[in-house]
């Protein structure tokens, strides 16, 4: 019976509840292309204009659909607004399509508002990944804890190929994951308290997302 109800999830897809009760996977296979699905607030930090999408994509992950940025803007974001999370995890799969100013796509915890949360993003064009506040509207970057400079940690994220981006977020206590390998940590008591949970970009990134993963742990 087990086995029945899991295989008729699948088939169903898009908020797919995991082995684990409190864990819930995206992948925007029930929603018809076109704007973002209910449950998802998209907009931007700063200026310009934010285009969240849901197209079909031969490349995903979890095909047919996945989530496209393309808008313009200082940062751009989207959130699930019935998805408000104190300690937890995010996990979701990214793909880097164009942008000459910028390349990156990131995953958003404790979101307060559109001004306020944590952004951890990779880059394909600086080759790096790094963990950022975002505190009145001002972004700046979280040192690698126990090392005293640097800019977030290197990593490879090839343009044109799907890598997975992950943090775990306990307390003040973040830890940041990429394609399976653990890079860094972080410790920060800005956002004390429940947020929402999301995605981002910045400036010109054009973006794929899929199989977005949220959960308590």
């Amino acid at each position: 019976m087990i086995t029945k109800l899991l295989f008729l999830a699948i088939i169903v897809g898009c908020a797919l509840p995991t082995a684990d009760a409190q864990t819930t996977t995206i992948n925007f296979n029930d929603a018809r292309p076109g704007p973002l699905p209910d449950g998802w607030l998209g907009g931007v930090t700063g200026n310009g204009e934010a285009k969240w999408e849901i197209v079909a994509d031969d490349s995903a992950p979890s095909r047919p659909n996945v989530l496209k940025q393309s808008g313009q803007a200082t940062f751009v974001w989207a959130v699930k607004t019935d998805a408000k999370l104190k300690d937890g995890f995010i996990e979701a799969k990214i793909k880097a399509i164009a942008g000459n100013e910028d390349q990156g796509a990131g995953i958003v915890w404790r979101w307060q508002d559109a001004n306020n949360y944590y952004v951890v993003r990779a880059n394909a064009l600086e080759g790096n990944v790094v963990l950022y506040k975002t505190v009145n509207g001002k972004r700046s970057s979280l040192p690698v804890k126990g090392r005293m400079f640097g800019y977030g940690v290197d990593a490879d994220f090839p343009k044109g190929r799907w890598s997975t981006l992950r943090v775990d977020f306990s307390g003040n206590l973040f830890a940041v994951t990429f394609n399976g390998k653990r890079l860094f940590e972080v410790e920060d008591d800005t956002f004390k308290e429940a947020g929402a949970v999301g995605l981002w970009t910045k400036a010109d990134s054009v973006m794929l997302f899929d199989d977005f993963t949220f959960g308590v742990r």
